[in-house]
């Protein structure tokens, strides 16, 4: 038992020899208590969808120039005034960015890109009434018009606080992007001259600022999903606020 009880403590005394030759291994943070800090500094890229409302405000008289063309064989067309224009609509696009990291404080800039005719529309018909007691509709003018941003990139500042594998961040944005306005006009029963221009279509640059919140979410390696709230005003001649939702998938290099 002497025998035993000596081997025993020889062995530990060589154990704890070898230990104290080791180097200090530091203690990786998160390791011990605490969830793990992900790396979020470097290059990233991913893909996204969205689904926006959209408001435009058209001018009441964005089709008079047309309308004016129309002469009614009896009487007068009862043209309407257009209402501000809106509609839901979903996208798809991409982005690419790069992350610096500070302990937990993340801050980085961001290409955004979004394609998918996030549009809004506004229609309005009007009916001439004939003479009591019966009234029949003598003639219908109807117009209708819509707002479409096709395309629209922007670059972004994105600030953002690492938590485990979790990232919250928000960001403010601006850029530029193509604008289509679509308008048409027609009316029963014809007019008594010949009428050439019932639609017309122009596209033009417009330019705009964003912003929003989101949550980044590593998965697994450097692989991440995404989901996101952007607020985009489009400042042109003609004013739009869309309001998305998105979600991406990503890779961080």
């Amino acid at each position: 038992m002497r025998r035993l009880v000596l081997a025993m403590a020889m062995v530990g005394m060589a154990f704890g020899a070898q230990a104290a030759d080791m180097p200090d291994l530091p203690i990786l943070r998160g390791s011990v208590g605490g969830p793990r800090v992900v790396n979020w500094a470097g290059f990233y890229v991913g893909g996204q969808a969205a689904y926006g409302a959209s408001t435009t405000k058209l001018p009441s008289s964005l089709n008079g120039d047309m309308t004016s063309t129309f002469i009614a064989p009896t009487g007068s067309y009862n043209w309407q005034p257009l209402g501000w224009a809106s509609s839901s609509r979903t996208g798809y696009g991409a982005f690419a960015g790069y992350n610096w990291q500070w302990e937990d404080a993340v801050i980085g800039i961001e290409g955004n890109y979004l394609h998918g005719a996030i549009s809004s529309y506004t229609s309005s018909t009007g009916f001439t009434y004939g003479p009591a007691p019966a009234f029949p509709v003598t003639s219908v003018a109807y117009s209708r018009a819509d707002a479409t941003l096709s395309d629209f990139g922007s670059l972004r500042a994105r600030f953002g606080w690492a938590a485990g594998c979790f990232m919250p961040y928000g960001f403010l944005g601006a850029g530029v992007g193509s604008q289509t306005i679509n308008r048409f006009v027609s009316a029963s029963p014809p007019s008594i001259a010949p009428v050439t221009w019932t639609s017309d279509t122009k596209e033009k640059l417009v330019y705009g600022y964003s912003a929003g919140f989101g949550l980044d979410t590593m998965i697994v390696g450097g692989l991440f999903v995404r989901a996101e709230y952007e607020y985009q005003r489009i400042t042109a001649d003609i004013e739009s606020n869309i309001h998305s939702a998105r979600i991406g998938v990503g890779y961080k290099f």
